[in-house]
C-alpha cells in the first residue's frame, strides 16, 4: 500500500447571511438580533461614520450655495435695468419742461418766469414712491414731487416679484444682531436723499446726464439720475429723479429668498439621502464589527459559545461586499486551520502511542527475561521503535512547519524539466541498483513555472521513492511530462502491485499507511499528505489511479499505479 496523509476537512455552514436573510435563532447572537430590531434611520446619529457623511455633504452644499449667493449677479442686473429705465424717465420729465420754453426769452425756474415748475410737477403721472426734484442753474431746489399713482397691473407684478422673504429677513436680522455685538452702535445716520442727489448736479448743469446706481437712504437703496433742462442748448436747470426707496432691495431679497428656499429643500434632501447612504454603509459595517467583536469579547463568547457568525453581504457589488467575503473567507480558513490543528494533534498523539506502547512493553519484558537471545530480540524491537519515533517526530515537525514555510518563502521562476532531470539522474541510479527499470520521457523545450523549487522537488522525490519501495526486481518505473496549454502534467508510473480500490480515497490522508510486514515502521504515512499540501499551495492538483489492461474493465487486476501532478504555468 501507498503512504498517505489526511486532508483538512472543509467546513460549511460556518457563516450566516446578514440583514437580507432571516437567520435561525440559534445562529445569531441574541444581543445582535436585539440591536438590529431596535435599529432605525435616526439611530444612525450615534454612528461616527454617519455624522461624517452628513457633515461632508452639508459642507459641500453650503459652499455651493454661498458661492451662488456671492457670485449672483441678479441684483446688478436689476440695478442696471432700473437705472436705464430711470434715465429715460428723467429725460422725459426734462423734455416736458423744455417743451414749455418758447423762443429765446429769459427763463427763471426759481421765479417761475417762462415755466411754471409747480404746475408742471403736479401734472406729472409718477408711479408710487418715485420722486422728482427740479433745480435751477444756481443748484437751488425749486420744486419736488413724489408719485402716488398706483397701476394695478404693475403693482401686482411688483408684489408677485417681491413676495415673502421670511428666510432672508431672519438671516438678515441675525446678521444685524451679531454685527451689532462686535461693531457697536453706528456713529452717524445716512445722508438725506436731497443731499446725495445734489452731488449729481454739477455734471447735469454742464449738459450731461448723470446716474447714481446705489444711494443708501433710511428707506433702503435708491437709484437716482439727473439730466439738464436746456434752452437753446444751454442748461438753465436740472431735473433729478429717484426710484422708490427699497425697491431694488426688495427684488434682490426675493431672488436671494428663492436661492435660500432651494437651499433648504436641497438641505433636507441631502440629509435624507445621506442618512439612506449611511444606512447602507454604517449598518453593514456595524454588523461586521459586532460579529468580529463577539469573537473577541469573552463575555459575549460565553453568551454565544458557537462559531463567529459573519453576516453574508457578498451579494453587494461594492467594497462592503468585498470586505464581507474576505472576513467570511478568513473566518472559514481560521476555523479550518484550528480544526486541522486539532485533528493533527489527535493524529499525532495516536501515532506516537503505538511505538510508545511497544517500547513500554519491550522494556517491561526486558527486565524479566534471562536468555541472551531474547534480550537481543527485545533490544532490536526497542531500537526499531526508537528509529520509528525519530522518523515520526521528524516528519511531524516538517509537516507542522510546512504551512508557515509555504507562506514565507518567496516563489521564483525555474525550469521544471531541469529539476526533474536532476531527480531522475539521482533516483534512477537507486532504482537500477535494485533491478528496476527507470524510464524517463521529457519534452525537448524548457517548461518555466513560478513556485518553490525545493518544495516541488520534495513532492516528486516522495512519489518516485514511494514507487521504488513498492517495485521489485524486474519491475519498471516511468516518469514523463507533457505541456498542455496553460498547465503541465507530470506522471509517475510503476508496474508494482497497484493500489487497492478501497484505499484510493484514503491515500492522501495523514498517517494512513498499509504496507507489507517487512516495511512496518519505516514510513510515517505523511509523505503523500505533504505532497498534496505542497501541490495545492501552488494552485495545482494531484491524484492517484491504477493502471489497468483496459479502462472498460475496472475489476481487472491492476498492472501498476499512476500518480499525476498538474501544475499551472
Amino acid at each position: 500500500m501507498r503512504d498517505t496523509g489526511t486532508s483538512e476537512s472543509n467546513r460549511s455552514g460556518d457563516v450566516v447571511l446578514g440583514d437580507d436573510w432571516v437567520a435561525p435563532q440559534s445562529t445569531v447572537s441574541r444581543e445582535l438580533r436585539v440591536k438590529r430590531a431596535r435599529r432605525s434611520l435616526f439611530s444612525l446619529r450615534g454612528s461616527p461614520l454617519t455624522r461624517k457623511i452628513i457633515t461632508f455633504n452639508l459642507i459641500a452644499l453650503i459652499i455651493l450655495v454661498a458661492g451662488i449667493l456671492y457670485l449672483n449677479d441678479a441684483r446688478d442686473g436689476l440695478v442696471v435695468q432700473r437705472a436705464g429705465a430711470l434715465v429715460g424717465e428723467t429725460q422725459l420729465v426734462a423734455d416736458v419742461f423744455e417743451a414749455q420754453i418758447t423762443g429765446s426769452a429769459p427763463v427763471n425756474l426759481a421765479t417761475g418766469d417762462g415755466v411754471d415748475v409747480a404746475a408742471t410737477l403736479e401734472g406729472l403721472s409718477l408711479r408710487r414712491g418715485a420722486e422728482v426734484f427740479v433745480f435751477d442753474a444756481a443748484r437751488n431746489m425749486v420744486g419736488q414731487t413724489k408719485g402716488v399713482d398706483v397701476n394695478p397691473g404693475l403693482q401686482a407684478l411688483f408684489e408677485d416679484k417681491a413676495g415673502s422673504t421670511i428666510i432672508t429677513d431672519a438671516l438678515s436680522g441675525l446678521w444685524r444682531g451679531v454685527s451689532s455685538v462686535f461693531a457697536g452702535a453706528p456713529n452717524s445716520t445716512a445722508p438725506s436723499l436731497e443731499t446725495q442727489i445734489a452731488l449729481l448736479l454739477p455734471g447735469a448743469l454742464e449738459g450731461e446726464t448723470r446716474v447714481e446706481t446705489v444711494l443708501n437712504t433710511a428707506g433702503g437703496t435708491v437709484i437716482a439720475a439727473a439730466t439738464p433742462i436746456l434752452q437753446a442748448g444751454t442748461p438753465i436747470g436740472a431735473v433729478a429723479m429717484a426710484s422708490p426707496a427699497g425697491e431694488i432691495d426688495a427684488l434682490a431679497r426675493r431672488d436671494r429668498e428663492r436661492v435660500l428656499q432651494m437651499f433648504v429643500v436641497a438641505l433636507l434632501v441631502s440629509v435624507g439621502l445621506s442618512l439612506v447612504l449611511a444606512s447602507t454603509i454604517a449598518n453593514p459595517l456595524a454588523d461586521l464589527a459586532e460579529a468580529a467583536e463577539l469573537g473577541r469579547d469573552r463575555n459575549s463568547r460565553r453568551m454565544n459559545p458557537g462559531r463567529i457568525r459573519i453576516p453574508d453581504l457578498s451579494a453587494r457589488p461594492d467594497e462592503i461586499g468585498r470586505l464581507s467575503r474576505a472576513l467570511r473567507g478568513m473566518v472559514s480558513a481560521l476555523y479550518n486551520r484550528i480544526e486541522g490543528n486539532e485533528q493533527f494533534a489527535a493524529d499525532v498523539a495516536h501515532e506516537i502511542k503505538n511505538p510508545l506502547a511497544s517500547l513500554q512493553s519491550a522494556v517491561g519484558t526486558l527486565r524479566m527475561v534471562r536468555r541472551e537471545d531474547q534480550r537481543d530480540k527485545l533490544l532490536s524491537v526497542i531500537e526499531h521503535d526508537v528509529r520509528r519515533l525519530d522518523r515520526l517526530v521528524s516528519d511531524i515537525s516538517n509537516a507542522s512547519r510546512l504551512d508557515a514555510e509555504l507562506v514565507k518563502e518567496e516563489e521564483q521562476s525555474f525550469n521544471l524539466l531541469t529539476m526533474l532531470d536532476n531527480l531522475n539522474q539521482y533516483l534512477g541510479e537507486d532504482a537500477r541498483s535494485k533491478g528496476i527499470d527507470y524510464i524517463t520521457d521529457m519534452p525537448p523545450d524548457p517548461i518555466m513555472i513560478q513556485g518553490l523549487e525545493a518544495r516541488l522537488a520534495q513532492v516528486f522525490v516522495n512519489l518516485i521513492t514511494n514507487a521504488i519501495s513498492f517495485c521489485e526486481d524486474g519491475d519498471a518505473i516511468r516518469v514523463w511530462a507533457r505541456h498542455r496549454a496553460n498547465r503541465v502534467l507530470i506522471v509517475v508510473e510503476d508496474t508494482g502491485p497497484g493500489i487497492p480500490d478501497e484505499a484510493l480515497s484514503k491515500i492522501f490522508k495523514r498517517f494512513y499507511s498499509q504496507r507489507p510486514e517487512e516495511h512496518f515502521g519505516n514510513n510515517s504515512g505523511l509523505g503523500l499528505a505533504i505532497s498534496k499540501q505542497i501541490v495545492e499551495a501552488h494552485g495545482g492538483v494531484i491524484w492517484a489511479e491504477n493502471i489497468r489492461p483496459t479502462e472498460a474493465d475496472v475489476t481487472s487486476d491492476p498492472l501498476g499505479a499512476r500518480f499525476v501532478v498538474g501544475l499551472p504555468i
